[in-house]
């Protein structure tokens, strides 16, 4: 049975019923525990019966109509090998069930197409975007030369380059990743920590280095780093080099000054992509030293073949209550 003569659209005096052909596939999407459903249940205040491979859907017509489109859009992943996991069904909850997947009530129908999928192939696990702003983002990745990354925390800016470097990289497109952040202390002196120059630096690196972890196998990435395939240095090491063939990525970039900043763009050489993220609400600067990408993005944004990706707290694809955090200091802001 075809996605899209799943779901049928009763009366609103009727339940919202959904009939699912492949048992092993409600499982997860229900999730352990019926806990998906029931964070579809609080989002929507409706209620869901689960008997066999029907899912009821008890509430408002409205709001009954939304969660079946929702669980829709979730089982179409399912169907095309993708996991359903809570950060997916929150993302797209937050999205309204607007993702490219979910279809909207047409008639007694609920047409289901499939929207466009965009996938990063690394070592460990694909990489999908889940929201418009994230796929934007990757799409420009690949079109653009060097590209901007705006937004708060948890939207997936770093990860997401990095995921895109690592799929460049073992497709043989670049022949290094070079990973870089200013080291600067977020609001706290650490005062002058132990050991080498590796050991000092290290700390503030740590985040690229997660990522890393994520998508290429422990002992390769050791063995790339070993070689220098792959470079992990903080931005006072990127001056007086060229970076030739290389996946450049420039992490935490409101914290670059403004003549860091131009350092960094003018390495960019021949073969390479270069990526800089950076969060305007999160600025660790000395007072009064301006920050570098609110420079570049005066001075840069109208060249050609420059993109700049921006992200909104609906982006946030950490724990829910992060993008609730952010709206709420959103809020308290001056500038709103």
């Amino acid at each position: 049975m075809p996605s899209s003569d799943l779901l049928t659209a009763p009366s609103a005096a009727k339940p919202v019923v959904i009939e699912f052909p492949d048992n092993r596939l409600l499982v997860d999407l229900c999730g352990a525990y019926d806990a998906h459903l029931a964070t579809i249940e609080k989002a929507f205040e409706v209620q869901i019966v689960r008997r066999g491979n029907q899912l009821s859907i008890l509430g408002d017509a409205e709001a009954s109509a939304q969660a079946g489109q929702v669980l829709g859009a979730l089982y179409v992943r399912l169907e095309g090998g993708r996991a359903v996991t809570q950060a997916e069904v929150d993302s797209m909850l937050r999205m309204g069930g607007a993702e490219a997947d979910t279809g909207t009530f047409q008639g007694d129908q609920l047409e289901m197409p499939v929207g466009e999928t965009i996938e990063i192939q690394t070592r460990k696990k694909r990489v999908e975007p889940r929201t418009e702003a994230q796929k934007a983002y990757v799409t420009s990745l690949f079109d653009n030369e060097l590209a901007f990354g705006i937004g708060p925390a948890g939207t997936g800016k770093t990860y997401l380059a990095v995921a895109v470097g690592v799929s460049m990289f073992i497709g043989g497109h670049v022949d290094r990743i070079i990973l870089s952040r200013p080291a600067v202390e977020a609001g706290e002196k650490l005062g002058y920590l132990p050991g080498d120059m590796k050991d000092k630096v290290d700390p503030y690196m740590q985040p690229l280095y997660d990522a890393l972890n994520d998508f290429l196998p422990g002992k390769q990435l050791a063995k790339l780093i070993e070689e220098k395939r792959i470079e992990i240095a903080p931005l006072a090491f990127m001056r007086g080099r060229t970076l030739a063939n290389a996946f450049v990525v420039l992490d935490e970039a409101q914290n670059a000054t403004s003549m860091q900043m131009k350092m960094f763009l003018t390495r960019l050489g021949e073969g390479s992509r270069m990526v800089i993220t950076g969060d305007r609400t999160q600025i660790d600067l000395p007072r009064g030293v301006p920050s570098g990408l609110a420079d570049a993005e005066r001075l840069l944004k109208t060249i050609p073949k420059i993109s700049f990706n921006y992200f909104t707290s609906k982006d946030v694809v950490r724990h829910p209550l992060v993008a609730a955090i952010i709206e709420a200091y959103e809020a308290d802001s001056p500038t709103g």
